[in-house]
């Protein structure tokens, strides 16, 4: 195993795994404070703090289409260069709204258009790490060592949306809110850093080049056209809905009914530190499960991990951060049942000869939710969770709902697909 690392990863594999981990810390650091940051801090009411969050959340997930192909085309070195120089930009201005020395730029603005600009400028540069990271695991690993080459990826993405949240609880508690983004634009500025120094151009040369961007547009429709490809992403869409509230009302509610000094971080880092710890023994447990019933078990326990808050406070247990705990966890374990049979799922309902084409459009289903959940979970908390209504049970039922519709519309398309074949 040791000659296989030494000999099986070109040292630009190791520099930009270490620089995703570093993008990583950055970007869950900032996300996990995000809804509290603008509502708390900015005094935006929780739409505005949802629909702010839809729009930095949906773009860094939908631009990556076409970043791939950018990046292909100009190569990953002046991809990263780009991508952290507008990230460290963009986190630093995001901050900057919120700190009194900055303040006499912002008065008398419109603030949510400004903020708007700056979720966008610093989405478009987020949104080029995933792709070329990828393209770099491919092109400097071999055949052998390739599996083992995305596990490291795998792996180091998680541990970022770990250690973030922590960073980010330490800043935050140490010197306020606004500073957690002058960290995350401190560790983009150091990534740009190590892009211009260490980071070489990979040499080989992949036996197909991703495609041009006309090509991804054209792709792009093909996948639009296809409806039962798109229903499938639509009811998937619904599942990851249920996942981003865990970063829109939570922190609302921590705030609200827990205190505002809470760990708000470490609770919402609980999901990657699952993930780390139990991602092997779940995968081995359920591997003589078959994909619909692997992907039924995550949609089901994502709906039972918001009844479990719902339930505790109709029945007059206070929901308490133990509670709170338990639902990220039930939900992340159904989430490691279904993740790894999805890219298998996809390739059965994609077109003969068109695999590679629509799992390219994976992602979609998060770029959706992130769209339409923030803006969603900002109103129902808005209407119902705040403390001068005090009907956080009604938000939590909610969301429960859409986790049984989502369970239920996935279950029937499951039937169709197997009467239909």
């Amino acid at each position: 195993m040791l000659t296989q690392i030494k000999s099986g990863f070109q040292p630009s594999f190791w520099v930009a795994n270490g620089m995703e981990l570093f993008e990583r810390l950055a970007y869950y650091g900032q996300a996990t404070i995000l809804s509290v940051f603008l509502r708390d801090h900015l005094k935006f009411d929780e739409v505005e703090a949802g629909q702010l969050s839809s729009i930095f959340g949906g773009l860094i997930y939908f631009l990556p289409i076409f970043a791939g192909a950018l990046a292909d085309k100009f190569g990953f070195k002046k991809a990263f260069s780009f991508a952290f120089f507008v990230l460290a930009i963009g986190y630093f201005l995001i901050g900057s709204t919120g700190i009194a020395g900055f303040e006499g730029y912002y008065s008398d603005t419109n603030l949510f258009l400004i903020l708007s600009f700056i979720l966008i400028f610093t989405a478009i540069g987020g949104s080029f790490i995933k792709p070329s990271v990828l393209g770099t695991v491919a092109l400097t690993t071999t055949k052998e060592t390739k599996s083992l080459g995305y596990a490291i990826y795998y792996w180091l993405v998680n541990m970022g949306a770990a250690i973030g949240p922590l960073l980010a609880y330490l800043v935050r508690d140490s010197f306020g809110i606004e500073f957690v983004y002058l960290v995350s634009a401190i560790s983009c500025t150091l990534m740009f850093l190590v892009t211009l120094i260490f980071f070489k151009e990979p040499q080989a040369k992949l036996d197909e080049q991703r495609d041009s961007l006309l090509q991804v547009i054209k792709n792009l429709w093909t996948v639009v056209k296809n409806i039962k490809f798109m229903i499938f992403l639509l009811i998937f869409a619904l599942y990851w809905i249920v996942f981003w509230e865990f970063f829109i009302v939570i922190p609302f509610y921590i705030s609200d009914y827990i205190g505002p000094e809470a760990p708000i971080e470490l609770i919402l880092s609980v999901g990657a530190w699952t993930i780390i710890l139990l991602q092997i023994p779940i995968n081995r447990f359920t591997k003589n499960i078959s994909t619909p019933t692997a992907i039924m078990i995550g949609f089901v326990f994502a709906a039972l991990s918001w009844f479990l808050l719902y339930f505790s406070a109709v029945a007059g247990i206070t929901v308490g951060l133990g509670l709170i705990i338990a639902t990220i966890f039930i939900f992340s374990v159904g989430e490691q049942t279904q993740a790894p049979r999805f890219y298998e799922y996809l390739a059965d309902l994609a077109p003969k000869g068109q695999a590679a084409l629509f799992q390219g459009f994976a992602f979609l289903p998060i770029a959706i939710a992130w769209t339409l959940g923030g803006t969603f979970g900002g109103w129902i908390y808005h209407f119902y969770g705040r403390k001068e209504v005090g009907q956080p049970e009604m938000v939590f039922l909610i969301i429960g709902l859409v986790g049984i519709v989502a369970a239920i519309m996935m279950f029937l398309y499951n039937a169709y697909m197997k009467r239909a074949k």
